[in-house]
């Protein structure tokens, strides 16, 4: 861990597990550090960065202003999967913010994070440990498949325990609003503010600076096109079939029933399907409740919007089309 520190402090990136994912770690005030991060992941200087720490007294020193509802907030969820967007400290580079006026700022609850977080003792951006737009890193070994080479230092702390990215919540209008479902549910949220605005399935053109990570159609994806079916259980078998009919490989993932387990394994799960011969994926959404939001947001992200809601001869047509189109 004070290797891990002293990397980080010296301006290298240091990858590390967090209760979410993996994030790929620098500095926050070393301009040279962050542009590196978002050199080794193709990350659009669009998509702002999230500034992890590991106590609420750092957050003040990068934002202007800290209301009552961030503080009822952190008292609840902190350290958690939970990121504030904050109006900024002038101090704040603006390759973090997209040269917006907020920041994103989280306190990770993974015992290897809070541990380099107090070791270091300033602020470290952490987007997840992958290449832009791909499946984000649960374990280590998927930090090492996405970015081998590109940072100076990998510590391994096992597959992370929720599975998906921390909720975003913006706090900088006059109403809560939540960016990003996460490890934080939207029920739990209503719990502390009453009022929260959600829409889902916000997209944010990728030229465009996005208010929060996690705001891009293509987010999250595969290799392989994947389509979401959103019609009955028969519906995946009788596009299975249909394709099969066309000579096209396609396979269903299977999505665990239970939610906690859903978030859990998600990534791996499209991992290991990727890696097949398949030319096209195929998944249901689960329940859109609790933590199931955040595992239809990934999803709806990694099929690039794209959907079923029936068998017709038209739709498989598309699904023909977007898996002859897009071969791995």
């Amino acid at each position: 861990i004070r290797y891990a520190a002293e990397l980080l402090d010296s301006g290298a990136l240091v990858a590390f597990p967090t209760e979410t994912v993996y994030g790929l770690g620098a500095r926050a005030s070393n301009p040279k550090a962050i542009s590196d991060v978002f050199l080794a992941k193709g990350r659009p200087l669009t998509d702002p960065l999230i500034l992890h720490v590991a106590q609420v007294e750092q957050v003040h020193e990068l934002v202007s202003e800290f209301p009552e509802d961030a503080a009822e907030l952190a008292a609840r969820f902190w350290p958690g999967p939970l990121t504030l967007v904050l109006p900024r400290h002038p101090d704040v580079l603006d390759l973090i913010t997209a040269s917006q006026a907020t920041v994103a700022v989280r306190i990770p609850s993974h015992p290897v994070a809070q541990a380099l977080l107090l070791e270091t003792g300033f602020a470290v951006a952490a987007p997840s440990a992958n290449r832009f737009g791909r499946i984000s890193p649960s374990s280590a070994a998927h930090v090492v498949s996405e970015l081998a080479g590109q940072y100076d230092l990998l510590l391994d702390g096992g597959p992370t325990t929720l599975g998906v990215e921390s909720t975003v919540v913006d706090l900088s209008g006059p109403v809560p609003k939540l960016l990003r479902p996460g490890g934080v549910t939207l029920e739990e949220l209503s719990e502390v503010l009453g009022q929260i605005t959600y829409a889902d399935r916000v997209i944010t053109a990728e030229t465009t600076n996005a208010p929060a990570p996690g705001q891009f159609l293509r987010h999250y994806s595969p290799l392989t096109p994947l389509l979401l079916l959103e019609g009955d259980e028969s519906l995946t078998q009788q596009i299975l079939q249909a394709l099969g009919d066309k000579g096209v490989t396609a396979l269903s993932v299977e999505i665990p029933q239970d939610q906690i387990e859903a978030a859990r394994n998600l990534y791996q799960l499209l991992r290991e399907a990727d890696a097949t011969d398949a030319k096209l994926l195929l998944v249901r959404p689960t329940q859109s409740a609790g933590i199931g939001r955040a595992v239809n947001d990934r999803l709806f992200r990694a099929a690039q919007g794209r959907s079923l809601k029936d068998c017709s001869e038209e739709s498989v047509r598309r699904a023909l089309a977007i898996a002859l189109a897009e071969l791995p």
